[in-house]
């Protein structure tokens, strides 16, 4: 590459080239803020497959130990998941040719068997702990903090209770992994060629030339454990030969092209989760100490007294006494005897921090805004005015539905068609066409995903607002129904007319017409 020649200025010497565009801004090597701020970048490889290890184990390690980080996973995973995603089949009637009679009785049939199978946790889980309602949470939860997570589908001989062979087994995401050289992981390394076609391997995931994934290693334990028991990996396939179903479900979050892994929702607030937690257990010390009310006794003549000894010790109902001749403790009440020439001494910071309370706050705004969770909300602290909450509470709902987007996609729907497959492949659900026509396939296997509504804070101004809008028509009963309690609009019907007619049936009434108004009086004895 040529150097760019100098032009010569008017006193006959080399004029400096000026930097342009982003050279002179964000590019900058020569501004004083950013002299110093050298990065570099590769691939997703890189950048996230040779770092997740550690991603994980400090994400996680926050999640155990700092409120702010369990608090972000837990209000997504609530939010996004709750009870559980239900599915409502929504199945194509017009393609399929079906009246509507027809279409919700098939629609009905297939809720109650998929019903059969999900509510049941022997039948639904391959260790048989979780039903599919608690296998999402678990999902979900893990994805969080993890990155991605996995779905191995299993297959058990049916019985009479338990018609259905598909089970589910989670795999986490620390298990899949690259095969390691004679049985040794190594943390740092992650990338590895398949030796009988000579795949790459990037962090268990292995791609084709054209960088399709095609099967995923599975170790048959944690990779950075000690076993009793060699370490070994399983390749599985995405997708079966024959068939084409999934042999294993992927649940990730991507965020750059070509990548095969993904990153925890708390990888970007690692750092401030971190140094929250720092600051708020030193305040909680300081507060300890300075509410320890403790006094040292000097002593000239140590025959007659203890030393280093804390008052209340066997028999009492506060922590017994140490032993140790060195050690001095706080707390409240207590006296230590101390050894002629010693002495202590205080420091008197003004502790807790006045502005405590301003500053982590301000944090969890911060973190707030890398994990689309507002302050509020992840503080669990509604303080300010309904306009303010519910802005905050929608931009929530934002991330949340786009999530549960991915679990439906990822995992959801999928599960719902090898059930369906299944189903109908055994008898148990009529379905012509099925195995002979894509389209038909896809007509009975639409399925529309219900999860948790996002509230209300005002129930009269918000149900007032949806009446106004189903008035105006900008939406129908059904959307209003799930946005306002997650509930099914034909059910909520059906179960009225039942409960009106109980009524009616129940309580005689009379109908007086007064004024051109209708009036109801209930009979008293």
């Amino acid at each position: 590459m040529s150097k760019q020649k100098r032009k010569p200025n008017v006193h006959g010497t080399a004029a400096p080239v000026r930097a342009s565009g982003y050279g002179d801004s964000g590019a900058s090597g020569t501004r004083r803020a950013l002299k110093g701020f050298r990065v570099s970048s590769g691939s997703a490889q890189r950048d996230i497959d040779d770092n997740n290890y550690t991603l994980r184990n400090r994400a996680r390690a926050l999640y155990m130990g700092a409120p702010i980080a369990t608090s972000a996973v837990r209000t997504a995973r609530t939010n996004v998941v709750g009870t559980g995603v239900v599915p409502r089949p929504r199945i194509d009637r017009e393609y399929l040719r079906m009246d509507d009679a027809a279409a919700d009785a098939w629609q009905d049939a297939a809720r109650r068997e998929f019903a059969l199978w999900a509510e049941d946790r022997i039948a639904c889980d391959a260790l048989g702990l979780n039903d599919f309602y608690e296998l999402q949470q678990l999902i979900m939860q893990s994805q969080l903090m993890s990155g991605d997570v996995f779905a191995l589908i299993k297959h058990r001989k049916a019985s009479p209770m338990r018609p259905y062979t598909l089970r589910l087994h989670i795999i986490e995401a620390d298990r899949v992994s690259t095969p390691a050289m004679m049985g040794v992981p190594v943390a740092s390394s992650t990338e590895g060629r398949n030796p009988d076609n000579g795949n790459a391997i990037y962090d268990g995931v292995e791609v084709d030339s054209t960088g399709r994934a095609v099967a995923y290693h599975i170790c048959n334990g944690y990779p950075q454990e000690y076993y009793r028991e060699p370490l070994q990996w399983t390749r599985v396939q995405a997708f079966g030969k024959k068939t084409g179903q999934p042999n294993i479900l992927h649940i990730m979050e991507a965020e750059r092209p070509d990548q095969y892994r993904g990153v925890s929702m708390l990888a970007q607030a690692i750092e401030p989760l971190l140094q929250t937690r720092r600051y708020t257990q030193a305040e909680l010390d300081a507060a300890i100490v300075q509410a320890s009310f403790s006094a040292f006794v000097k002593v000239e003549n140590p025959i007659d007294n203890p030393w280093n000894e804390v008052g209340g010790g066997e028999g009492t109902d506060g922590d017994y006494a140490s032993s140790e001749p060195n050690e001095y403790e706080l707390a409240p009440g207590t006296i230590n005897y101390m050894e002629p020439g010693e002495d202590v001494t205080f420091a008197n910071p003004a502790h807790p921090n006045a502005g405590f309370d301003v500053f982590m706050r301000a944090m969890a705004e911060q973190i707030g805004a890398a994990v689309e969770i507002p302050a509020d909300l992840l503080l669990k602290s509604f303080n300010s005015s309904y306009s303010a909450s519910r802005a905050a509470l929608m931009e929530a709902w934002k991330g949340f539905k786009m999530r549960r987007s991915w679990l439906v996609s990822d995992f959801c729907q999928p599960v719902w068609e090898l059930f369906l497959t299944e189903a109908v492949a055994s008898g148990r659900i009529s379905a012509p066409g099925f195995f002979a026509d894509p389209l038909i396939r896809r007509a009975y296997t639409s399925c529309e995903w219900i999860g948790p509504s996002a509230g209300q804070l005002d129930p009269t101004k918000e149900i007032n607002a949806e009446l106004s809008a189903i008035e105006a028509g900008i939406t129908t009963r059904e959307a209003a129904a799930v946005r306002i309690n997650g509930s099914d609009w034909d059910s909520n019907v059906r179960r009225l007319a039942r409960e009106n007619q109980a009524l009616a049936d129940a309580v005689p009434t009379t109908d007086l017409t007064k004024e051109g108004e209708n009036a109801q009086t209930i009979p008293t004895e």
